[in-house]
């Protein structure tokens, strides 16, 4: 599997090159990003892009991530910040104009949806949501290893700086976690070249047989 050789290749990218992504790069991570697992399929987060240097700058003021300035993308992972009637009513349409089918043909899965979701705390909704986007994080970790694009998934920012230079509150969503992507400063970062240690998988794995 060469999915296994880019895994080892990567690492959290701790220094960035000058050398910009190309969109036809980074529309093939986030296409991989947008297929990646998701809990009934609801998708309750979405993901920011930001290019602009000056911004990515501004989000980065006072981080102990320099890559969020340094890189070529940033990518923001925001999840909902309640789950409403609303969004799964245009998840229902949406199944049933991509199928082809009728809406009443998904009669007993809105239902479930309803009863599942509707009801618990929306705290407990934003948490969901926000594992809902790690799973996707996880999914943009691999495309972009794929494609021998630099990462670093990055949590520890300041959300509620990013909440707001991004505008994300008057949309519904809380930031959860960003990915930086680029190329590595091979010269300027030292764990460029050091090797990718992890368990051996019989540390790592049980069987129960």
């Amino acid at each position: 599997m060469k999915v296994i050789e880019n895994l080892k290749w990567r690492y959290a990218t701790k220094k960035f090159s000058d050398r910009k992504l190309s969109s036809e790069d980074l529309e093939k991570i986030l296409e991989a990003t947008n297929l990646s697992a998701s809990s009934t399929g609801l998708q309750p987060y979405r993901i920011i892009v930001v290019e602009d240097t000056a911004l990515r700058e501004k989000l980065g003021e006072g981080s102990f991530n320099g890559q969020i300035a340094q890189s070529s993308h940033l990518l923001v992972f925001a999840a909902f910040e309640k789950i409403t009637l609303e969004h799964i009513e245009t998840y229902i349409s949406h199944i049933a104009n991509e199928r082809g089918i009728p809406e009443e043909a998904l009669a007993d899965f809105k239902s479930a949806l309803v009863g599942g979701i509707l009801p618990r705390p929306d705290e407990e909704n934003f948490s969901w949501a926000a594992r809902q986007a790690y799973l996707a994080l996880g999914t943009a970790l691999i495309a972009a290893a794929e494609l021998q694009v630099d990462s670093t998934p990055m949590e520890g920012f300041d959300t509620e700086k990013f909440d707001s230079l991004l505008n994300l509150k008057e949309k519904g969503l809380r930031s959860v976690v960003s990915l930086a992507l680029g190329y590595r400063d091979i010269e300027g970062d030292v764990f460029a070249s050091f090797k990718k240690v992890r368990l051996s998988l019989s540390d790592f794995v049980s069987f129960v047989k």
